[in-house]
């Protein structure tokens, strides 16, 4: 059995004691959040998706929200004191995450950047998101998570 493979996300999960548990799934290639709950048995309204957008100012943003809803540009704009944002071309996640499409975690990133869970996070115990690769997820505590990753929470979604 070959030794356990732990991306960023779970690195920070470990040095700041959180506990955590990884779900992975058989999957080559990219599929949307609809289908990895599908595939992994997760329950949709406690799966999230993390998008990266960019603000007027240039500086960037993480948007964690159910997988089955859209984000507000205007909402999430108005969530981090900018006049608009633009989510970014899929071509840019890697150069500015370090993470694939599919495998993009709100921990773990190049850089830190503000970071706003959807509300709906903070009813559930746990939440599902992105472990960092594709094929992997984790479940936390969506507190833990916000603490991480210093961000708040706010109604982002359409």
């Amino acid at each position: 059995m070959g030794k356990e493979i732990k991306t960023n996300a779970m690195r920070i999960l470990d040095k700041n004691h959180i506990s955590y548990e990884m779900l992975q799934y058989e999957c080559d290639n990219f599929i949307d959040g609809l289908h990895t709950a599908e595939k992994t048995g997760a329950p949709v309204d406690q799966s999230f998706k993390t998008l990266v957008a960019q603000g007027k100012s240039r500086q960037y943003y993480v948007f964690v929200v159910p997988i089955a809803d859209e984000v507000n540009l205007k909402t999430a704009a108005k969530a981090v004191n900018e006049k608009s944002i633009e989510l970014i071309p899929v071509k840019e996640i890697t150069k500015v995450t370090g993470y694939v499409r599919g495998g993009c975690s709100p921990l773990g990133m190049k850089k830190m950047f503000p970071t706003v869970i959807h509300n709906s996070a903070e009813k559930y115990e746990n939440i599902y998101v992105s472990g960092g690769r594709i094929g992997t997820s984790i479940i936390l505590d969506p507190l833990d998570l916000a603490s991480v990753t210093d961000a708040k929470f706010e109604d982002i979604t359409v």
